[in-house]
């Protein structure tokens, strides 16, 4: 089960049982309990990304504004949810549809808007200037 605000906030959840209305009500809490914010940029993501999971490789590109979501199945649902509008994915390998999933949270994991990257900059994270060689 995917669950989302559409304003950035994503979280997937598996659940096993005997009837399936169960299953979905145990999948919809825990999905609850992994919620991750995404960083989205005007309906779309801010940058190409790859993700991975297990055998499973997918990849997500930005696109123009009226383009939609160009995305199969279990990608579609994903970036639906997450709130955004317009993107190009494509599923590289073969694989079911759970590691599909947990494929493309993974590299909306690793999306950056401009704001957080030039903050971690600032903090000095990774400037060859504060290294000292001995």
């Amino acid at each position: 089960v995917v669950v989302g605000d559409g304003q950035g906030w994503v979280g997937i959840g598996k659940g096993k049982a005997a009837e399936v209305p169960v299953a979905i009500s145990k999948a919809v809490e825990q999905a609850k309990k992994n919620l991750v914010h995404v960083a989205l940029k005007s309906g779309t993501i801010p940058h190409e990304v790859n993700g991975l999971f297990g055998a499973e490789h997918v990849l997500l590109k930005p696109a123009k504004k009226g383009t939609g979501i160009i995305a199969g199945g279990a990608v579609r649902a994903v970036v639906e949810v997450v709130g955004v509008h317009d993107v190009i994915a494509k599923t590289l390998r073969r694989g079911n549809p759970f590691n599909a999933v947990r494929a493309t949270l993974n590299g909306l994991c690793q999306l950056r808007n401009a704001e957080d990257v030039l903050a971690m900059r600032r903090s000095g994270a990774g400037n060859a200037q504060d290294r000292v060689s001995v």
